[in-house]
């Protein structure tokens, strides 16, 4: 995805840069970015650091998250978190950092120029494969690992740009998102109960950036464009219960039916895209 999208910045640079590229191509410059368009886009779906992040606890069922599972002794049961998955049940060996991966889609938009200033709107579906994990350790010693991600969105955006004498365009944009997030749970933890809750759900979210894009022809261009995508989250969460635990047990001690969600109540990540339309 890196070279197509370094790919793409080349073309990109080579053909904005040269006049003569429009006018040896037999360009209507005058009719460029008007009218409506289909695009498709690959790229990559990049992850923020998140070093920050925990798990958070609710122990009396009152939604707020901002409990102590504690032991018998009265010590936090949670000794260390981290913001990848864990591997193992020792923090300093056992976690795993979050990667970025591809995204792909397409979209369908309508723009209208006005001189050179060019205003437009668009729908667009895509989707990726990253995985957002957050991780923590007991004393017990034990992991216990959530993880979300992107099954898919729907975006509608509104963008505006300026395309200096045709040819090129450079734009902002922003919309809002709608996407379906799923939810995984793992823990080396074997006598206490986890029930998964509010799985796989729709939420909403929004997303701002830019680009550019280049016609290559009097119908096909080339673009590169950035998003902030962000969001909301807060709705999942894992039940713990009493299982087969004795007394003793933290989370016995915490009334036996804790629950735990991630610290960050957003899922967000970056996307760097390349795309290849077609303009009626």
């Amino acid at each position: 995805m890196f070279k197509t999208i370094s790919a793409a910045a080349v073309v990109l640079a080579g053909s904005a840069a040269s006049p003569a590229f429009a006018q040896d191509s037999g360009f209507d410059r005058d009719s460029h970015f008007d009218g409506p368009y289909v695009q498709v886009f690959g790229g990559v779906a990049a992850q923020p650091s998140d070093k920050q992040d925990s798990i958070v606890f609710d122990t009396n069922g009152d939604g707020t998250y901002t409990d102590t599972v504690t032991t018998a002794t009265g010590a936090n049961a949670f000794v260390a978190f981290c913001e990848g998955r864990a591997t193992s049940t020792d923090r300093a060996t056992g976690c795993s950092n979050d990667k970025d991966r591809k995204e792909f889609g397409g979209r369908i938009g309508f723009d209208k120029r006005m001189w050179n200033i060019v205003v437009g709107l668009l729908v667009e579906g895509s989707g990726n494969d990253i995985l957002d994990g957050t991780s923590g350790f007991s004393s017990t010693p034990a992991s216990y690992t959530l993880t979300r991600g992107l099954d898919y969105s729907i975006a509608g955006r509104a963008r505006v740009g300026f395309t200096p004498n045709g040819g090129a365009l450079f734009y902002a944009t922003g919309g809002v998102g709608y996407a379906r997030l799923s939810h995984d749970f793992g823990t080396t933890n074997s006598v206490n109960s986890f029930t998964e809750n509010n799985d796989d759900s729709m939420v909403w979210g929004y997303q701002v950036g830019g680009g550019a894009e280049v016609m290559l022809t009097n119908n096909i261009s080339l673009g590169l464009e950035y998003l902030f995508n962000r969001y909301k989250d807060d709705k999942y969460y894992v039940q713990v219960g009493t299982g087969t635990a004795g007394a003793t047990n933290p989370f016995v001690l915490s009334g036996g039916q804790v629950r735990m969600q991630p610290s960050s109540e957003n899922f967000t990540y970056q996307s760097f895209r390349a795309t290849l339309g077609f303009r009626f």
